[in-house]
């Protein structure tokens, strides 16, 4: 994994979790321009999967690559699935279901670098 991509992807979460909660506050529901932030995060989750692909496949993979994986399959679900239900719930609740989704991303992310480095 390339550690400035991870922390794009980070920082791009607790960015999406900042607004959501701001919405929270607001008692608002989610937007859709709030979705097409979360859909950039799933686009830079995919290129961080080709990346660790190819990484793996030249010999600097994870440490555990089952773990790994199953944490990254995990990440890549939490967001569309996130999406779907705010999309479906028009409350306040759908902006609470995006700010626990960002940031249980966000943690997922750094998890994956623990995994990825052996730490």
């Amino acid at each position: 994994m390339i550690l400035a991509l991870l922390l794009l992807v980070v920082a791009l979460c607790v960015v999406l979790a900042g607004w959501a909660g701001w919405f929270v506050a607001r008692d608002r529901a989610v937007i859709l321009n709030q979705l097409w932030g979360g859909a950039v995060i799933e686009a830079l989750i995919l290129v961080q999967g080709v990346v660790a692909i190819v990484l793996g496949a030249t010999g600097s993979g994870a440490g555990d690559p089952l773990l790994f994986w199953g944490y990254y399959a995990t990440t890549l679900v939490i967001l569309p699935v996130a999406a779907a239900w705010a999309f479906a719930e028009r409350t306040r609740w759908s902006s609470v279901v995006l700010l626990v989704a960002s940031l249980t991303v966000a943690f997922l992310e750094w998890r994956m670098w623990q995994i990825w480095t052996g730490a």
